[in-house]
């Protein structure tokens, strides 16, 4: 089997497909390709036309595998963080084959024990929130493996979402002649991203996912999701007195958004957009745009001061800014008005420098993380197809073609940046 572990990731979010290919070496993900498709069947987080999502799905596999030069069989899919829940259950595995000595396959009986012990009619588990095992009383988040005892504990955190959802979600996945390797909650994935996990072990950190229509507030403590939870109000919502009076769609509207750089740009008579409409000329100004996005903007972050006071008011916590509308600029500007410490977060990886791909990189380690206890060595690509590729880099790069380096470009620089 080739060494190279290729990975995709398809999330369904903000009416369109995402879809990352990654590879991952030494314990990090590159970006391979990124690709989006449109998905008018996609209203929020609800599928509302199958067929037509289904069909946005296979648009973005195409383009994907057309430029990889293999097919994509399987996927990690994130699923949105709807009614979201997670259970905790100490399990205690004895070692009972006489070595006194902790093996792969115990720790693997512990996280099924834990699995099943959960019932809900209307949740289904996704992914492992945190695990952290106890041996001969010291407590760890690594594997205890050949650690000396006769027992130990898993204390074992688990994620559940939406049954309804979920099931949506795989089926129309499945529906596009794909596999899954693995669901992970779209908000964990992007704190996995963004270190909000992580840094939550020190300080509690509020991760807010700003979207379309939508903005998703997660709360982590300790390492953990604690709770999800979502307004009702995005940034298509900065826009809509001048999309009202424009008429303007929706490509146009975020475009603009991302012209609005500066709070100080109200009094601005330069002209930033202008089309010529049947019956109507639009010309608007960085001014008349700044009037109008930014006290919404303000609104909106004194909305999540409010639902986010219980828990600002318990002690320090910080905010981490991330999704699509993260890459509006003036969001930047107005770190200061939240009633906490806030970050917008950059994304950085190379071909995925957008806040909408935040999720997509962080399911990949999600997806690492629990392949250690699960040793799956299932990748997304046809393996036989992904060595055939390697092998043809390898012989153009020999013969002095640079076909490394083309082939590179062919597949990582995309029409979106």
């Amino acid at each position: 089997m080739s060494k190279k572990r290729v990975y995709a990731a398809l999330e369904l979010a903000d009416g369109e497909v995402r879809l990352a290919v990654m590879e991952v070496y030494e314990g990090r993900a590159n970006v391979l390709r990124i690709e989006r498709a449109p998905a008018a069947g996609l209203s929020g987080t609800t599928i509302t036309d199958e067929a037509s999502v289904v069909a946005s799905i296979r648009q973005a596999l195409t383009a994907a595998q057309a430029a990889l030069g293999y097919r994509i069989e399987r996927v990690v899919l994130l699923v949105p963080s709807v009614n979201v829940k997670d259970s905790s259950q100490k399990i205690r595995v004895g070692i009972e084959d006489g070595t006194k000595t902790v093996r792969l396959f115990h720790i693997q009986q512990g996280l099924t024990r834990a699995q099943q012990l959960r019932r809900d009619d209307d949740a289904v588990f996704v992914n492992a929130n945190r695990i952290q095992y106890e041996v001969n009383g010291e407590t760890s988040s690594k594997l205890p493996l050949s650690e000396q005892c006769e027992e130990f504990v898993m204390d074992v955190d688990l994620l559940y979402a939406d049954k309804d959802t979920v099931y949506a979600y795989a089926r129309a996945v499945e529906q596009a002649n794909l596999e899954i390797l693995d669901l992970v909650l779209d908000s964990y994935a992007a704190a996995q991203e963004t270190a909000a996990l992580a840094q939550s072990s020190e300080r509690p950190v509020i991760q807010v996912q700003l979207e379309a229509n939508h903005t998703l507030l997660t709360y982590f403590q300790d390492g953990r999701l604690r709770s999800s939870f979502d307004l009702d109000k995005g940034y298509m919502g900065f826009m809509e007195p001048l999309r009202k009076k424009y008429r303007l769609g929706r490509e146009v509207t975020f475009r603009l958004l991302q012209n609005c750089f500066s709070t100080d740009m109200q009094d601005s008579s330069v002209i930033i957009y202008i089309e010529q409409k049947e019956d109507q000329r639009v010309e608007i100004t960085a001014g008349e745009l700044a009037k109008t996005v930014v006290p919404r903007i303000r609104e909106w972050i004194a909305g999540i001061n409010e639902a986010c006071a219980p828990i600002v008011n318990r002690g320090k916590v910080k905010y981490i800014v991330t999704g699509k509308g993260s890459n509006i600029p003036v969001l930047k500007e107005l770190e200061p008005a939240f009633n906490a410490p806030a970050r917008v977060y950059v994304e950085t990886s190379v071909g995925a420098r957008d806040g909408a791909f935040v999720s997509l990189l962080g399911s990949v380690y999600a997806l690492m993380d629990i392949n250690r206890i699960r040793h799956d060595d299932r990748i997304s690509v046809n393996n036989n197809e992904l060595e055939a590729s390697i092998d043809q880099i390898n012989a153009r790069s020999h013969h002095g073609d640079g076909g490394f380096t083309r082939k590179m470009k062919s597949v990582v620089l995309t029409d979106e940046g």
